[in-house]
């Protein structure tokens, strides 16, 4: 059984690899052409793969670690919801997929977050961790449920939102293979990559804010 959860986890690494390349790439390239798409499906496949296959080794004995399981599941939920934010390009409606996807991750966020509250609670190693994560995935799914109420007056925001996604997806494969990869797991390595990642996500998000308030300006 051991080998093979080995051979798991050596396919898992080889994805994430592909993530994180692709994803570095994709953010180099000039955004909306042609490169730029090809590795970001890429980018999606890699993170995709990699997260799933981290669940299923999870699940086996010896291998049980339920921070990496919601991690993984963290990882799948913002991977699908960049991707689906391209489709508010031209809709003004969420659908059932969309609503189950950010349902279902603020329903794992709240789990996280007790389980944050409970393991400091009991002096339990990392629990700040559940707590970070926890409360980082509850904001973006209640601004998900926000974003699709109001499309018919912010459906301009679905590059935001896809751009804000597919970036934490990718903070996701940096603080991977940073901890995991380098063998640096403090506290530091787990929550500098998401300071810095957010960091990106608010210069880009001013960016696009300009650059719509300038394209109304000329319009009127």
């Amino acid at each position: 059984m051991e080998p093979a959860i080995k051979i798991l986890i050596y396919i898992h690494a080889f994805f994430g690899g592909i993530g994180l390349i692709t994803g570095i790439g994709s953010i180099i390239v000039k955004k909306g052409k042609t490169l730029h798409k090809r590795m970001g499906k890429l980018f999606s496949i890699g993170m995709l793969t990699s997260s799933i296959l981290s669940l299923i080794v999870c699940c086996f004995p010896n291998h049980h670690n339920i921070f990496l399981f919601l991690i993984g599941l963290f990882t799948i939920y913002l991977v699908i919801s960049g991707n689906r934010a391209l489709a508010f390009k031209n809709k003004t409606e969420a659908d059932l997929i969309d609503k189950i996807t950010s349902g279902a991750m603020l329903f794992f966020s709240v789990i996280m977050i007790s389980l944050g509250v409970y393991c400091q609670w009991n002096t339990i190693d990392n629990g700040i961790l559940f707590t970070f994560f926890g409360a980082f995935g509850l904001y973006m799914t209640v601004k998900d449920f926000i974003f699709f109420r109001n499309l018919s007056e912010e459906n301009k925001n679905w590059l935001s939102k896809h751009i804000g996604k597919m970036i934490g997806a990718l903070i996701a494969s940096v603080t991977a293979f940073i901890v995991a990869g380098l063998g640096i797991g403090n506290i530091i390595a787990w929550i500098a990559p998401s300071i810095l990642g957010t960091i990106y996500i608010i210069y880009w998000n001013r960016k696009l804010k300009s650059k719509i308030a300038k394209t109304i300006k000329i319009q009127v």
